[in-house]
């Protein structure tokens, strides 16, 4: 699941491939921009922030592109077979003589210039990842809406940019309580060791293939995915509900034992329930 360390990871390959190369292919498989061709200009950069990803190109472009829940950018050598999905998946082709960027299943691609960046980003926190992070910023914004269920607030990414599903629940684990407890009803001396726990996950995963919050042999995370399992804590089985209004999909894990506030309404577990004890049943 694409979060603020998956989208750094990618815009490093990116960078890595692309920048400082010219472009010999471009095609752009989305209606707006069928007649584009960028094939000619120079790569300047590839940078992440929070999880929106900003492709710089000479003359004054970028290329904005979320991965969203499934979204994807590959990079393929000469030769190589391309193989992130089937080719209708496939949005934006970025080659240079020796590589080959490929986005599946973007559904967030604009092409923009350069100077109006802002647009597209200006509206986001201080990123966890990036040279803008401000723990004092961040925390201020968490606490400006006391009332707001800690879960929604940390993916609010108008707060602090990068967190997503995964981190929410992992981090709720570590402070000890779930992810509905307002806000405002979090102990100070864990309100204010948040955003440096947030930003040590971040970082101490950037560079990793496979993400880990727990520390131990075998067991990558505390609570996200385990539903039904035990708590690697308390032995308690871990649980699994709905949060937020619905309108997508945010499976989110608690022990409820380890932590403490309130549960979810009622009747918004049953689903995530069933899904998760027939793949682990």
């Amino acid at each position: 699941m694409p979060e603020g360390d998956t989208v750094w990871q990618t815009a490093r390959r990116l960078h890595d491939a692309l920048a400082g190369k010219v472009l010999t292919r471009s095609d752009f498989r989305v209606p707006k921009y069928a007649t584009v061709d960028l094939t000619g200009r120079t790569v300047l950069d590839a940078v992440s922030r929070g999880k929106h990803l900003l492709t710089r190109f000479e003359g004054g472009l970028t290329l904005h592109s979320h991965l969203l829940m499934e979204g994807a950018w590959k990079v393929y050598g000469t030769g190589e077979r391309w193989k992130g999905g089937p080719g209708h998946q496939i949005r934006a082709v970025l080659g240079t003589a020796d590589r080959a960027a490929v986005g599946y299943r973007l559904q967030v691609l604009e092409l923009l210039r350069t100077s109006e960046e802002d647009r597209t980003v200006a509206h986001l926190g201080p990123d966890l990842l990036g040279p803008d992070w401000d723990p004092d910023l961040a925390l201020a914004n968490l606490l400006a809406d006391p009332g707001r269920p800690l879960g929604e607030a940390l993916l609010d990414q108008r707060n602090l940019a990068g967190i997503g599903n995964v981190y929410k629940s992992e981090l709720c684990f570590l402070l000890g309580v779930t992810p509905w407890l307002p806000v405002g009803a979090l102990p100070a001396d864990r309100a204010a060791k948040l955003p440096a726990l947030a930003k040590r996950l971040l970082e101490a995963n950037r560079d990793r293939v496979v993400r880990r919050t727990t520390g131990l042999r075998g067991q990558d995370l505390f609570v996200y995915g385990r539903a039904p399992r035990p708590c690697l804590r308390c032995g308690t089985s871990v649980r699994v509900a709905d949060q937020g209004d619905g309108s997508q999909e945010r499976p989110t894990f608690w022990c409820p034992s380890c932590q403490a506030g309130p549960a979810p309404p009622p009747g918004t577990a049953q689903r995530w329930r069933d899904r998760y004890h027939r793949t682990t049943g």
